[in-house]
């Protein structure tokens, strides 16, 4: 290549501006998903939209609805369908494709085909929804419930992800100190591949447990020798497209059937999922999910120290009571002391053999008594009786 062969960059944009033009000359049928969507003050509304494929996104495009369109087409699609576009409804519009040697390819939105009401993804997940409830999956895992003191979780998230750092950080730095026990299983949480993986993950998990007891009214109990006391499923933010794997059937139906109980906390406060919705408990954040976790542990701890101060006090009731009658003994054991008699005036008369007499019948005339006086004793004989 000679040294003053090339292209301005802007010449270049230029040949590819015309090359499109002349490509796609007028609008066209395009049929995608919407992957994101804002609309923004000034009117103009903007999306990403995408195709997926097996290994996930094959195609992304900027797309952009006019101010001058937008009541319109978002009118239409809501008038006909219910509900507004969102992200993760695939539709089918009518765009005029526009090159730009600044801005780069952007489709312009002219029109929706209303025809085309529900993206594929959400048929799938009516579809999942209804599978679910006919087979009576959607509230088998709340029939489980946490032991008193959860704190062997297993989580299963990217190893990386920022999510599960949050959840693990919040989760030791508790307040209070208390001490958890974490394994990670990690698992793709995006993606084609990330039910097969999330599920191989569960499946690992169920290797360390005992199997659930039947009990006979029909509820599932936990075995008593597990290593974990729940599952944890984690994934921060992303794209509606990122997150639709947690409305796969074979993942949700994994999670229901699962023997312990299963917490999510999946996607944005915006986003929710299948997965969310037939596990034990699910909130919208991983830190979230830390907290009920250290909440619950709190509340334990809280319920045992009124134990502790109820028993305290239970004790020391019962011991002033011993106390009391202690004393109720001293006092008689005292009251029944002969030399409290002797301090009275009173004298005691014992035989020879230093044995209390009772009765003048229990002597004869001529045995050796003694006398007892508070500051003495007297040895006598007895002379007779009278």
């Amino acid at each position: 290549m000679r040294e003053n062969d090339y292209l301005e960059l802007y010449e270049l944009q230029q040949i590819i501006r015309e090359g499109v033009e002349e490509a796609v000359p007028g609008p066209v049928r395009v049929r995608a998903e919407i992957a994101s969507l804002q609309q923004r003050a000034n009117g103009h509304c903007y999306m990403e939209l995408a195709q997926s494929g097996i290994q996930g996104p094959v195609a992304k495009v900027r797309a952009v609805i006019w101010r001058s369109q937008v009541s319109a087409v978002l009118g239409k699609f809501a008038d006909a369908t219910g509900g507004p576009l969102k992200p993760g409804v695939s539709v089918i519009f009518e765009v005029l494709v526009n090159y730009s040697e600044l801005y780069g390819l952007t489709l312009v939105i002219e029109d929706v085909d209303v025809e085309h009401t529900l993206g594929e993804a959400e048929l799938r997940r009516r579809e999942t929804l209804e599978r679910l409830e006919k087979e009576e999956l959607l509230d088998l895992q709340k029939e489980l419930a946490l032991p008193d003191v959860p704190y062997r979780l297993a989580v299963i998230s990217a190893e990386d992800a920022a999510g599960y750092g949050d959840f693990r950080r919040h989760l030791m730095e508790n307040e209070y100190g208390f001490a958890f026990d974490v394994t990670l299983f990690p698992a793709t949480m995006q993606g084609d591949s990330a039910p097969a993986s999330i599920i191989a993950s569960l499946n690992r998990v169920a290797a360390a447990l005992q199997p659930a007891i039947p009990l006979h009214d029909g509820e599932r109990k936990c075995g008593g020798n597990e290593s974990f006391d729940a599952v944890l499923i984690l994934r921060g933010g992303g794209s509606t497209l990122d997150l639709s794997c947690f409305d796969d059937y074979d993942l949700c139906a994994a999670i229901a059937r699962f023997p312990i109980p299963v917490f999510t906390a999946i996607g944005h406060d915006r986003d929710s999922h299948i997965a969310d919705i037939v596990a034990c408990d699910s909130v919208k954040t991983p830190t979230a999910l830390a907290d009920m976790f250290i909440d619950t542990v709190a509340a334990e701890d809280e319920r045992i120290s009124s134990f502790q101060g109820r028993l305290k006090l239970a004790f020391v009731s019962k011991l002033s009571l011993l106390e009391a009658a202690v004393q109720r003994l001293e006092t008689r054991i005292a009251a029944a002391n002969p030399r409290r008699l002797l301090e009275r005036g009173y004298t005691l008369i014992t035989d020879g053999n230093g044995v209390l007499v009772k009765r003048a019948a229990d002597v004869k005339a001529g045995d050796e008594i003694s006398v007892l006086y508070q500051d003495g004793t007297l040895k006598c004989t007895v002379n007779g009786k009278v």
